[in-house]
């Protein structure tokens, strides 16, 4: 009971932070990406890249300037790996050319997963300069992307959407800097470690002395969890004490997890001048999100088996200084979005606690899903339940004054089938080669679901692991890499050639068949139409999975 009460006062507190926080900052980043004027720190930076900042692209020159970037970002995340022996802070640490290709893929992609050690592998030098850095930008890219769709919505008759330049030093500047610095402050307040030592030796209760890593935790901790990236400084990530030290830090980690998701809700609202659009999407996204933790929260507590009925949940796997209500919604906030971070062990949760974990990507990450990233996937399914209900009735759908037609219908298609083709193939064909079985933590229904979880992971860009699943053989992390690149860059592509179509049409008056997208009808039709997809394309590999080990 003392549990059930506590976990009740902690999404409590966080509900009453986020409703706080959600009108100012959702309107501050609307006012952002509208602003005509330049900072002089971000006038520097354009002058550095050579870009004029007051020309606007087309959606093929925006995306253009999205791969580029990703690109040369790629090339020069796994260099920093390959010659960190070379830098101040390396520790003589080497990484080996498929780990860097995967780290390289992983970060610059927001997706943060991590198939090795942190702090035996990387040093200082690549943390800071090459894995910080990415959560920075990559988490820019994302909401860039997202602002460019909504000016897709927004505008009329051309073929500009902004200009990328500008939209991704701006998220970084006005946006990720301050509330990241903020951020840090209050987590090194509060315990959370930061240092440029390798380590520090004690010495134990056994006499035996040992080294505890040590590593520049606030800084990285703070953009990993705001930007929804999730890859740790440290191995444990937010189950360490140096990176989480208690239950107020694990609530505020929580928290900047689905800041910004949330907030860009609002910003979409004010963007499209219509506020209760913004409404329909986060009332979506709480609902899902709400059924999730109560369905994980009461999986995890009411588990079979003796020694967990003993301990009164399932605590295997989880620190006892969050116990089952802190893991569980940890558990769903970075699954919900593109986070990634974890502090507890989803490979030991219960069959029905896991599915909900995995269930939760295969959404498609839109309750309340990453920056940037959450917003134009929720997009691109109202645009595909407002094309169902127009089929229903006989009418060209419409959305926001905007017709969709077939140019627009197979982008948002394509946006839509390209996590789960990647998703299935991979783990179909890991499935299918006999040395994915030496990888395997577990054996049956749970194997299975080790192997879907990585590529699900993979494929939506998040980054947590299931725990059970070694993955560091060469074909898991050229497989997993290449899941990441096509999971990330084609939705972008598919969502910015919606965009370029959306921004070329003029806009179109309501009129007495147009279908209202600001009310509970059509928020239960989005609603329907995340969940109904989801259930189409992966019933089977779940029934195989997750069900059938709730079952059991």
């Amino acid at each position: 009971m003392t549990s059930l009460w506590t976990g009740l006062i902690q999404v409590g507190l966080l509900l009453v932070a986020l409703a706080a926080a959600y009108r100012p900052l959702g309107d501050y980043m609307a006012r952002v990406y509208e602003d005509k004027r330049h900072w002089r720190l971000e006038r520097g930076v354009y002058a550095i890249v050579r870009v004029n900042p007051e020309t606007e692209q087309r959606w093929t020159t925006y995306a253009a300037g999205v791969l580029g970037f990703s690109f040369v970002s790629v090339v020069l995340l796994y260099l920093l790996q390959r010659l960190q022996n070379w830098l101040p802070f390396g520790f003589d640490r080497e990484v080996n050319p498929a780990t860097a290709f995967n780290t390289a893929v992983s970060f610059v992609t927001n997706t943060n997963w991590q198939s090795y050690v942190p702090e035996q592998t990387l040093g200082h030098s690549a943390q800071m300069a090459g894995l910080t850095v990415q959560n920075f930008v990559s988490a820019a890219v994302g909401m860039a992307v997202a602002v460019a769709v909504v000016r897709g919505f927004v505008r009329a008759k051309t073929d500009r959407l902004g200009n990328f330049w500008v939209d991704l030093v701006r998220g970084c500047v006005r946006i990720l800097l301050p509330l990241s610095v903020l951020a840090a402050i209050v987590l090194l307040a509060f315990g959370a470690v930061m240092s440029l030592s390798s380590g520090v030796t004690v010495t134990t209760l056994d006499g035996q002395q040992h080294v505890l890593s040590l590593a520049p935790v606030a800084s990285q901790e703070a953009i990993k969890e705001l930007g929804t990236n999730g890859g740790g400084i440290l191995n444990a990530n937010s189950a360490h004490p140096f990176e989480n030290p208690n239950s107020w830090t694990n609530l505020f980690q929580i928290f900047l997890i689905l800041l910004i998701p949330v907030a860009l809700t609002r910003t979409f609202g004010k963007l499209v001048n219509d506020v209760k659009q913004g409404y329909v999407l986060i009332g979506v996204m709480g609902l899902l999100f709400s059924i999730m933790t109560t369905v994980a929260w009461w999986a995890e507590s009411n588990p079979n088996g003796l020694a967990a009925l003993a301990a009164g949940g399932a605590m295997e796997g989880k620190e006892v200084r969050f116990g089952i209500p802190g893991s569980s919604l940890f558990a769903v906030a970075t699954t919900g979005t593109s986070t990634g971070a974890v502090n507890s062990l989803h490979d030991s949760m219960t069959g029905l606690g896991g599915g909900v974990a995995l269930l939760n990507m295969l959404l498609g990450e839109v309750a309340p899903g990453g920056v940037g990233a959450g917003l134009y996937g929720i997009l691109v399914l109202a645009v595909i339940a407002v094309f169902l209900a127009g089929l229903m009735v006989g009418r060209t759908p419409e959305y926001l004054g905007k017709k969709l037609g077939r140019k627009e219908i197979t982008a948002a298609a394509i946006a839509m089938l390209a996590m789960p083709t990647v998703v299935l193939i991979g783990a179909g064909l890991a499935l299918a080669l006999p040395d994915t079985q030496g990888a395997l933590g577990n054996p049956g229904a749970h194997g299975l679901s080790e192997v879907l979880y990585a590529f699900a992971s993979a494929g939506n860009n998040n980054g947590s692991a299931f725990g059970g699943l070694t993955v560091t053989s060469d074909f898991f992390q050229v497989a997993l890499g290449l899941a990441m690149l096509f999971g990330r860059f084609v939705p972008i592509l598919a969502v910015l050639t919606l965009a370029g179509a959306l921004a070329q049409q003029r806009k179109v008056p309501p009129s007495a068949g147009t279908l209202p997208t600001s009310g509970p009808l059509f928020a239960g039709m989005l609603t329907g139409t995340v969940v109904l997809v989801a259930a189409l394309t992966f019933l089977p590999a779940l029934a195989l999975g997750p069900i059938a080990e709730a079952l059991s």
